[in-house]
């Protein structure tokens, strides 16, 4: 049975705001550990007023503080948002606090739009040398002697084996965690179009290392899943209204569901949210078992994380409940 993980973006509802989202984090996470699912990951996006997740590390704390085995990692932080000595020293922090538990997923991506970017004091650069600043982040986890006094240590960091994984949706990404032998998620719940390609590069290129001793790919899928499929469809139109805000450039918090989407976007938009939703996975345990199960043998993931974007919170807890029921028949 291959691993299931959970992604969570703590999801401000409308009308509603971070204290509410953060509980239904931690009530999130605690599910998933009482699954057995096998991670369970912040992601970091800023200026969003539909995510709670911004400052990631300091809610990972809190969520691996209100659960007792299940690993807490970052899905991700953005790099080139931050010092990678300072990235080194919080999860180093996190993983002397909470050891073998905390994963340090990273992406290239500002997770924000260029103003916020610029608010991030966010070097124009900083993208581009990305692949350097890994490098120089994983240096920092490896140990070092008290007494090396030239060099720059992090501390809590310095020897702590804390799990790197290189984040991404596009060949850049795969290429790179390829070179550098680390693990590779892909982000297909939301950007599928070069999923494919990017898992037959990384698996092509990997070259083995003394983290990741052979290729080992997780990829994302969205999960809105219901005793019913007329139900799960109407959820599902909190995650539409939600993406179509998204493209037309005015975010918003994540809306209650609609019973008639068509109303509510072009056919543009219609076919938008066909191709980046692709990977979303609407309906009923027996309707969505064929569908996810060949979605798992074409792609053959070491990993599958989902992601449970439902407006209501007791029925995104019931959503992870389906998956967890299929995921052994998915799987063997």
């Amino acid at each position: 049975m291959i691993p299931f993980s959970v992604l969570d973006l703590s999801l401000i509802k409308r009308g509603s705001g971070p204290a509410e989202a953060f509980r239904n984090s931690l009530s999130l996470a605690q599910k998933a550990e009482e699954l057995s699912f096998n991670r369970f990951w912040l992601a970091e996006h800023h200026s969003m007023p539909g995510i709670a997740s911004a400052a990631t590390p300091v809610l990972m704390g809190h969520v691996a503080a209100g659960t007792q085995r299940i690993r807490v990692g970052s899905g991700g932080i953005m790099l080139p948002n931050h010092s990678p000595l300072v990235v080194a020293e919080q999860f180093g922090t996190l993983e002397t606090l909470f050891p073998g538990r905390i994963d340090l997923g990273l992406g290239r991506a500002p997770g924000a739009d260029q103003r916020t970017a610029r608010a991030l004091r966010r070097d124009a650069q900083a993208p581009d040398r990305f692949p350097e600043d890994v490098v120089e982040l994983l240096h920092y986890f490896e140990p070092s002697s008290e007494h090396d006094t030239h060099l720059i240590r992090a501390i809590p960091g310095a020897g702590l084996r804390v799990p790197v994984w290189i984040l991404g949706s596009s060949l850049f990404s795969a290429v790179l965690a390829a070179q550098l032998g680390l693990p590779y998620a892909f982000a297909s719940h939301f950007a599928p179009a070069q999923m494919k390609q990017a898992i037959e590069l990384y698996r092509a290129r990997f070259e083995p290392s003394e983290r990741c001793a052979r290729p080992h790919i997780m990829l994302t899928v969205n999960a809105i899943l219901a005793p019913e499929d007329a139900e799960a469809q109407q959820l599902s139109t909190s995650l539409y209204q939600y993406f179509i805000a998204l493209r037309r450039g005015r975010p918003i918090p994540f809306p209650p569901p609609v019973d008639d989407i068509s109303a509510l976007m072009t056919p543009d938009e219609q076919a938008m949210l066909d191709h980046t939703l692709s990977c979303t996975f609407v309906g009923s345990a027996q309707s969505v078992f064929s569908r996810l199960k060949q979605f798992v043998e074409e792609h053959a993931p070491d990993e599958l994380m989902v992601a449970v974007p439902l407006h209501d919170h007791d029925k995104r807890l019931r959503s992870l409940e389906i998956m967890s029921q299929l995921r052994g028949k998915i799987s063997s």
